[in-house]
C-alpha cells in the first residue's frame, strides 16, 4: 500500500496542519505502539529547539505511556544521538522530534529501531494502518512510566569523541561552531571543548523560533565571515537536528559534503581501512568521481536521499557514502548520517597529515555544474519521452567522460529537473539549456 503520511524521512509538516498535530501526534504514538512494542517496551524520545517540540513530547509520552510502553526522554539532541542511544539503551524504538533543516514553523517526528536504523518501509505502511484504530488507555496497572534522562547526553558525547584515533586531541586548534540553533547546540561545542580544541560558538543560542534561521549547514555566510576573521582553522556548520555538515576553510570557502567525503575517504584509503565502494547519489559532483577514480577508489551513484545511499552502501558492502548537503554515512563508526561524527573523521585528518582543510579539499576539483527547474503543468516521467531521451544522449556523447546529464523529475511538485556537469561552466549552461528548452516543447 502507499504511504500516506511518512515520506523519506518520517512524517513532517506545517505546525497546526495535519499531520503536525497534537490529536494526530497521540494516535501516532498509540499506533507505533501497537506494531513496534505490542507486549509492552521502552522508546526514547529526543527533539530539537522547536517550540512546538514541547506539545509533541508531551502528546507523544502520553499516547506511549497510555498505550503500555515506557518513556525516555532526553530533551534536545541530534538526531544521530538518539539512534546511538536507542541502541546503546537497548530500547524497542527511538523517536526525533524534528523537521530537519527547515524553520520552526515546521515540524516531524522520524522513528529508529532498535538497532538505531530507519524503519522499513513495510513497517511504516503497519503502523499508517493502525492509526485508523484511533489511541487506546490501557488499565493503570498496564501502563507505561515516563522519566527523564538528560545527563545520558553524555555518553553520546564520549562516543563520538572516542571516534578519533587513540591519543589524539585538538589541542591548539581554533574552530568556529554554528549549529543552526538546533539539536546540537550543547553537545557539539562541549565535545569539541573537551577534546582540547578552542571553540567559538555562533548558532548555539537557540529561542524556539530561531533554528536554521540565516544560519547553520544551509545558511553558512556568517560562518564563512567568522573563521577568517578570527584566524580559526576551520568551521564546523551543522543543520537543526545535527545529521547534516558543511565545513568552511581558514579562506572562508564552503567545503561541501561531496569534498567531506573526499577526505574522508582518501584518508582510510592510505590507511588501508577503506572497505567497498564509496556511494554518492545522482546529483554527487562529478569531481568527486573523478578524483576517487585517480585514487583507485570505486565510486557508485544511487538515487537521492540518505535512505537510498544507505541501501547501496549495505549492498555493496561499502562503508562510507553521503550527499553533496552534507548528509554523511560512516557506517563503521555508526548506523546514521551524522555530522559531530563526520566533523571528528576531517578534523582528525587535518591533525594526522598536519594539512589545512584548504589543502585537503584541493584533492577534488570541483566541476561546475547548472541546474534548471522547469516547471510543467503536470508530473510526467522525462525517460519515457522519446525526443528527450535522444536530446540527453545527444549531449552526453559531446561531453563524453567529461560531463553528464541527470534527468528527473521532482517528488514534491511538477518541475522536471536538468543538471548538466561538465570541465568547462560555458558548456554547462548552453548544454542544460538545451535540454530544457525540449523539456518545455514536449510538456507544452
Amino acid at each position: 500500500m502507499a504511504r500516506k503520511y511518512f515520506g523519506t524521512d518520517g512524517i513532517r509538516g506545517r505546525v497546526g496542519e495535519h499531520p503536525m498535530t497534537v490529536d494526530f501526534a497521540l494516535k501516532l504514538a498509540s499506533a507505533a505502539a501497537r506494531v513496534l512494542a505490542p507486549e509492552g517496551g521502552t522508546v526514547l524520545i529526543g527533539k530539537d529547539t522547536r517550540l512546538s517540540g514541547y506539545m509533541f513530547e508531551a502528546a507523544l509520552e502520553a499516547g506511549f505511556v497510555a498505550a503500555g510502553v515506557d518513556v525516555m526522554l532526553i530533551g534536545p539532541l541530534p538526531t544521530p544521538g538518539i539512534a546511538y542511544l536507542t541502541r546503546k539503551f537497548s530500547c524497542d524504538f527511538g523517536i526525533v522530534i524534528s523537521a530537519s533543516h527547515n524553520l520552526y514553523d515546521d515540524n516531524g517526528i522520524k522513528f529508529f529501531d532498535r538497532d538505531g536504523g530507519k524503519l522499513s518501509d513495510g513497517i511504516e505502511e503497519k503502523i499508517e494502518a493502525e492509526l485508523e484504530r484511533g489511541a487506546i488507555t490501557r488499565s493503570s496497572v498496564d501502563l507505561g512510566r515516563a522519566s527523564r534522562v538528560d545527563k545520558s547526553r553524555r555518553h553520546y558525547q564520549d562516543f563520538c569523541a572516542e571516534s578519533l584515533p587513540k591519543g589524539m586531541t585538538l589541542e591548539g586548534m581554533k574552530l568556529v561552531v554554528d549549529c543552526a540553533n538546533g539539536a546540537g547546540y550543547k553537545v557539539v561545542p562541549r565535545t569539541l571543548a573537551d577534546l582540547g580544541a578552542e571553540i567559538i560558538p555562533i548558532g548555539c543560542s537557540p529561542n524556539g523560533r530561531n533554528i536554521n534561521d540565516g544560519c547553520g549547514s544551509t545558511s553558512p555566510s556568517l560562518l564563512q565571515l567568522t573563521v577568517p576573521g578570527v584566524r580559526a582553522a576551520a568551521g564546523i556548520a551543522l543543520d537543526g537536528d545535527g545529521d547534516r555538515l558543511v565545513m568552511v576553510d581558514g579562506l572562508g570557502r564552503v567545503i561541501n559534503g561531496d569534498q567531506l567525503i573526499y577526505i574522508i575517504a582518501t584518508a582510510r584509503k592510505r590507511a588501508g581501512l577503506l572497505k567497498g565502494p564509496v556511494v554518492g547519489t545522482v546529483m554527487s559532483n562529478l569531481g568527486l568521481e573523478v578524483a576517487l577514480r585517480q585514487q583507485g577508489v570505486e565510486f557508485k551513484r544511487a538515487q537521492v536521499g540518505d535512505r537510498y545511499v544507505l541501501a547501496m552502501l549495505r549492498e555493496t558492502g561499502g562503508d562510507i557514502g553521503g550527499e553533496s548537503s552534507g548528509h554523511i554515512l560512516l557506517l563503521d563508526r555508526t548506523t546514521t548520517g551524522d555530522a559531530l561524527m563526520a566533523a571528528l573523521q576531517v578534523l582528525a585528518v587535518m591533525r594526522e597529515t598536519g594539512q589545512s582543510l584548504a589543502e585537503l579539499a584541493a584533492g577534488m576539483p570541483q566541476f561546475p555544474q547548472t541546474m534548471i527547474n522547469v516547471r510543467v503543468a503536470r508530473r510526467f516521467d522525462p525517460h519515457s519521452i522519446p525526443e528527450l531521451q535522444d536530446s540527453v544522449l545527444k549531449v552526453s556523447n559531446r561531453l563524453g567522460d567529461d560531463g553528464r546529464v541527470v534527468l528527473r523529475p521532482s517528488g514534491t511538485e511538477p518541475v522536471i529537473r536538468v543538471m548538466v556537469e561538465a570541465r568547462d561552466e560555458t558548456d554547462t549552461v548552453r548544454c542544460a539549456e538545451e535540454i530544457a528548452a525540449v523539456v518545455r516543447r514536449v510538456a507544452s
